[in-house]
């Protein structure tokens, strides 16, 4: 298992466009192989605060995912909504096994 966590900050005006567009990449993503989770979650009291939780199989599930077109078209769209630039934290898993 490789898990990747993007946390992500947008601009107050751009949060309903930004759900959209990741909610759409998310659907996308989650009928790859190779991943077994990708979820989006907004924090209860930062509204422009999110984080993608994405669940691979191997680091190499996670390098496709990123030549997929779905994230080539959910990137370009969000580029501009963030506040400030996004950045990612990965993962091995511990438990369960």
């Amino acid at each position: 298992m490789f898990i990747v966590q993007v946390y992500i900050k947008v601009k107050p005006d751009c949060i309903e466009a930004f759900k959209q567009a990741s909610i759409e990449n998310a659907h996308d993503s989650i009928e790859e192989p190779g991943i077994d989770r990708f979820e989006l979650i907004q924090s209860e009291t930062d509204h422009t605060a999110f984080v993608l939780t994405e669940i691979y199989g191997s680091i190499e599930d996670q390098a496709k995912h990123k030549e997929t077109a779905h994230f080539k078209n959910w990137q370009t769209a969000v580029d501009s909504m963030m506040a400030e630039p996004r950045y990612a934290v990965k993962y091995q898993r511990v438990f369960p096994t």
